[in-house]
């Protein structure tokens, strides 16, 4: 994979430590100290002794007590030029993972990209517009000769229970590259995700940069879930905090590229970030989300890709052939295949598992 330069910031340089520097600076003040005595000596075997012996010559007071203070400016104006100075020790620590960037997955061929989106679109078939989209995406990337594969943000509108979410943490699992799914419904405005400034009392980085913090991948795909019912938090000065406004800077490759963490207030580039949002109603979303990501409209599922989905599934878990039938028989019945959803179907094979495993047990 690929490096990029995730962080606007530089990390400091160990040699350039308060103590190093005092320890170069004295050393070479020993070494005028030992040149100036073995001048006077001149060519005298007692010149010879003072340079053998600079190492031992002890130091004034006050020539120490000077070196001290210009080693405390100079590592303190290295920090600062760093971009990181206003940083608690262990908060810089977390961003030390990043001095040498973050890794980046990439689509290579064009023949890579037509393998990925067929293993896509086998397990997804009724996905059909969302692989399309990224399956083009894919080639894009391969004939811009990108560093790292970019998908431009991507709204999967349908009925619930049709997989959207699966389907983006298969794309992840293809990638080779870390999924971070966000439940809007469940997280309070946009804190959970971007993260909080540290005045707060509850104040943390967020699942985002924590993702690619931990796995030290520039693309992660990052699925947030039911986005149009996500919250919103009113701080106590009245400014509100809405996840889809805290989405906006982040959609948009330009803003992305610069994006400032609310927690660590440094810049870091997010464009290769892999965003999937998810929703059940598109129009209940504000309009500049939706232009920074059109809608990509699903149906429900049909009883035929239910029963093929039983059956990879199935077979997958590596359940009895009867076992599979009498659940693709039972998804038959069903009168409206809408009524039954992915969960659903894998609840049922659970059940299944579950039945063969005790049977097992009684022979």
């Amino acid at each position: 994979m690929p490096n990029l330069a995730f962080i606007d910031a530089r990390f400091p340089d160990p040699a350039l430590a308060k103590d190093q520097i005092a320890t170069r600076l004295k050393a070479h003040l020993r070494i005028l100290i030992a040149a100036r005595h073995a001048l006077n000596a001149k060519h005298t075997p007692d010149a010879l002794r003072w340079l053998d012996e600079k190492e031992r010559i002890t130091l004034p007071l006050h020539e120490r007590q000077v070196i001290e203070r210009r080693a405390e400016l100079i590592s303190r104006r290295h920090i600062a030029a760093t971009g990181l100075a206003h940083l608690k020790a262990e908060d810089a620590k977390k961003l030390e993972v990043l001095r040498n960037g973050v890794r980046l997955a990439r689509v290579a061929t064009e023949h890579q990209a037509d393998e990925l989106a067929s293993a896509l679109h086998v397990e997804f078939p009724w996905m059909g517009p969302a692989t399309e989209t990224v399956w083009q995406a894919m080639r894009r990337s391969v004939h811009s000769g990108d560093r790292g594969f970019r998908l431009p943000p991507i709204l999967l509108d349908g009925p619930p229970g049709i997989g959207k979410s699966a389907w983006a943490r298969t794309l992840g699992d293809l990638l080779t590259v870390p999924t971070t799914v966000y439940e809007a419904t469940n997280e309070n405005a946009s804190f959970g995700l971007v993260g909080s400034q540290r005045s707060w009392g509850t104040a943390n980085p967020g699942r985002l940069i924590n993702t690619i913090l931990t796995h030290r991948v520039g693309n992660p795909v990052i699925v947030v879930d039911e986005v149009e019912k996500s919250g919103s938090a009113m701080s106590s000065n009245g400014q509100t905090y809405r996840l889809t406004d805290a989405l906006l800077p982040l959609l948009e490759p330009a803003s992305a590229r610069r994006w400032s963490c609310p927690y660590f207030e440094v810049k870091f580039d997010m464009s290769y970030v892999i965003w999937v949002l998810t929703s059940n109603d598109y129009r209940r979303l504000p309009e500049p989300l939706l232009s920074r990501c059109p809608p990509i409209r699903l149906s429900a599922l049909s009883r035929d890709d239910l029963v093929s989905f039983a059956q990879r599934e199935g077979a997958r878990r590596g359940l009895l052939e009867t076992s599979i039938e009498v659940i693709t028989d039972a998804l038959g019945q069903f009168e409206h295949p809408g009524q039954i959803t992915l969960r659903s179907v894998q609840r049922m094979l659970e059940r299944g598992a579950s039945l063969e495993a005790q049977a097992c047990m009684l022979h």
